[in-house]
């Protein structure tokens, strides 16, 4: 599985926005060649929420490349509880994130044959995840309809 393919597969899922930093954007060096994936029914980058899934490289010419997904707490204990001291090196192999496992991101290097289809139905999972808070939050935010203020006369 390539990263494009992981990308396409991103940009069908509906209202689904992909965000690829490139030289001479808007985007520090430091993330040209990543990836970032929202959802984003109005297709502009949220200004309030994260990524739901990342891909990551070395720059823009990666060689290895790391598809990161928040999949929530109880789904990273399911996915990495084989391992008792993960290794994040190698390979098709789902890992706590090095940083964000607490908050329930997985990480695989460059997903194959082993964890290929399991990462699209995760980032299908996380996209939906994604689309539900946008929601509630949309919902939240709205007034009510119908009533009154409260005082008849």
């Amino acid at each position: 599985m390539s990263m494009e393919q992981i990308i396409a597969a991103v940009r069908g899922f509906p209202g689904a926005l992909v965000l690829l930093p490139e030289p001479g954007g808007e985007y520090p060096e430091e993330s040209w060649g990543d990836a970032f994936f929202y959802y984003s029914p109005d297709g502009r980058l949220p200004r309030t929420t994260q990524p739901y899934a990342t891909i990551t490289t070395a720059g823009p010419d990666p060689a290895p490349w790391t598809l990161n997904i928040h999949v929530g707490r109880s789904a990273l204990t399911a996915l990495t509880s084989t391992d008792p001291l993960p290794d994040p090196t190698p390979p098709d192999r789902f890992h706590p994130h090095p940083f964000y496992a607490p908050q329930g991101w997985v990480s695989v290097l460059a997903p194959a044959e082993r964890t290929g289809a399991a990462a699209l139905r995760l980032l299908r999972n996380a996209h939906e995840a994604a689309r539900e808070r946008h929601e509630r939050r949309r919902a939240s935010r709205t007034p009510p309809t119908g009533g009154g203020s409260g005082s008849e006369t």
